[in-house]
């Protein structure tokens, strides 16, 4: 091949440029290919690409959600069979074990003090107080009170006893409780039984303390293995 001097400078510069030219296709061909090649190994960066604010074509990903996420539901009156249990007198007092049984299809829980409302034969009514510890059943309060998860069919257990001996000066006690109505911790409804306490023979005392207040109450809620027998 052979090259030919151009003596003339207008020449020159139109061959200038067209070298120029040629030189600036060679580049932009080298470009395209090495983003093409950059696209063959980066999948995700190339392809279709959305505008900003165009929705994205594939689902985000999900997490299934138990049914019980949220946590177990209380137990409330409706779902359960309320009763008095292993009753008796012991050490002072008279007593039982209110027995609430899950009565229902779904897990459900308990926890702290039941309300309970003692009831006379005239109709008095009285709030029994929230027991700290009790000589009938031996039990204690041990903070925070345990949460109790019942399945169908399972039960959970609070004391309810009262003083059976007048204190103080009193020869006698007031009128027994002759009924109880029961809720389960946090719910508004109720269910009354009967406060006959066969192991005893009598009825819930009604017997006051030295300063005049009602000793009858209700322990919190519980599991039957840690009352005695």
């Amino acid at each position: 091949m052979r090259f030919q001097a151009v003596s003339d400078p207008r020449a020159r510069s139109g061959a200038y440029r067209g070298l120029t030219r040629a030189a600036d296709r060679g580049r932009t061909a080298a470009i395209g290919a090495l983003a093409a090649a950059a696209c063959g190994l980066v999948i995700t960066a190339c392809g279709s690409q959305s505008s900003p604010g165009a929705a994205s074509s594939t689902p985000a990903a999900t997490l299934p959600v138990s049914p019980s996420a949220g946590g177990v539901d209380a137990c409330v009156t409706t779902a359960l069979k309320i009763s008095i249990i292993d009753t008796g007198a012991l050490a002072g007092q008279a007593g039982g074990y209110l027995r609430f049984t899950n009565d229902s299809r779904t897990v459900c829980q308990m926890n702290s003090w039941p309300a309970v409302i003692g009831v006379t034969a005239t109709g008095r009514a009285t709030r029994l107080r929230n027991l700290q510890l009790t000589m009938f059943g031996a039990w204690h309060y041990t903070a925070p009170p345990p949460v109790v998860r019942l399945s169908p069919g399972d039960s959970a257990y609070a004391v309810v006893a009262a003083d059976d001996h007048p204190a103080g000066s009193s020869t006698r006690c007031p009128a027994p409780y002759v009924r109880l109505r029961v809720s389960p911790p946090g719910d508004s409804g109720s269910v009354t039984i009967s406060a006959w306490l066969p192991g005893a023979r009598s009825y819930l005392p009604s017997c006051l303390s030295a300063k005049g207040s009602p000793t009858a109450g209700a322990s919190t809620i519980t599991k039957l293995s840690s009352l005695p027998q």
